[in-house]
């Protein structure tokens, strides 16, 4: 999958806001298509977010997070110019990341 990962900043007072929208389906594996047959699980398993390259939080999601998830956060740290990173991994050993720099 490609594109899937987007990474908005904002520095405020003190602190950067992270806002980071993922575009996945997160299928459960009990839902059911318009034919009543069961759709597969697939759902993110894992995402890992990095500033400049040092692993800053791990997320361990199941299939019952919503379609399209969204996360916010806020870091103490932050200077303009570090690279923020975030990747993720789903069920199906699908992979996606994306690589934001701070203002």
């Amino acid at each position: 999958m490609a594109n899937t990962v987007k990474i908005r900043s904002q520095r405020r007072d003190g602190y950067v806001e992270v806002k980071l929208l993922i575009s996945h389906p997160m299928e459960n594996g009990r839902n059911r298509d318009a034919n009543g047959e069961l759709i597969p699980a697939h759902f993110i398993e894992q995402l890992l977010v990095k500033l400049n390259d040092q692993l800053i939080l791990t997320v361990n999601l199941a299939g019952s997070i919503s379609k399209n998830p969204f996360f916010t956060f806020r870091l103490r740290a932050g200077n303009s110019g570090d690279r923020l990173s975030a990747e993720w991994t789903d069920n199906r050993q699908s992979k996606d990341s994306a690589e934001h720099v701070l203002d």
